[in-house]
């Protein structure tokens, strides 16, 4: 006599058979190259220069291994963002900061950001970059951090 209820479902069709593997990774290596327009002055209003903070965000952005595959839709939308930086930055503007994190985000700003988008950076050479650690690298360290607290403690 078979077992009580459904049957299960297929080993294919389960969650954990369905994460991200390696080969489904579109690789991407680190060449350190300026990428993309300068901050173009004129698009503030009265005159103002770029905050160093946004100067300092957006050259990031322009050597990021990503900016290997920024179109010109993707720099105009970084610009607007750039512009909601130095609000940010200059007039304190705290509330943009979410608006600015979900800008950033759809362009692999964070090791979390880049798992989502299925984008791993490599340093030169194809070895992982350590920009691109993913979820396990970082709580192995949160981890061994615990560790050596816990040993210091007593």
């Amino acid at each position: 006599m078979a077992g009580r209820g459904m049957a299960p479902k297929p080993t294919r069709s389960r969650a954990r058979d369905t994460k991200t593997r390696d080969s489904e990774m579109t690789r991407i290596e680190e060449d350190g190259e300026l990428r993309g327009p300068d901050l173009a002055d004129g698009i503030l209003p009265d005159g103002e220069e770029w905050n160093e903070q946004t100067r300092a965000w957006w050259d990031t952005w322009r050597r990021s291994p990503q900016a290997q595959t920024f179109t010109q839709t993707d720099w105009r939308f970084l610009v607007d963002t750039a512009l909601l930086h130095h609000i940010f930055w200059t007039k304190g503007r705290w509330e943009y900061a979410s608006e600015l994190r979900l800008r950033a985000a759809k362009f692999g700003a964070t090791p979390e950001d880049r798992m989502r988008l299925k984008l791993k950076v490599e340093a030169p050479g194809g070895s992982p970059a350590a920009a691109a650690s993913g979820p396990t690298e970082i709580h192995a360290r949160r981890k061994s951090l615990r560790i050596v607290n816990e040993d210091n403690a007593g």
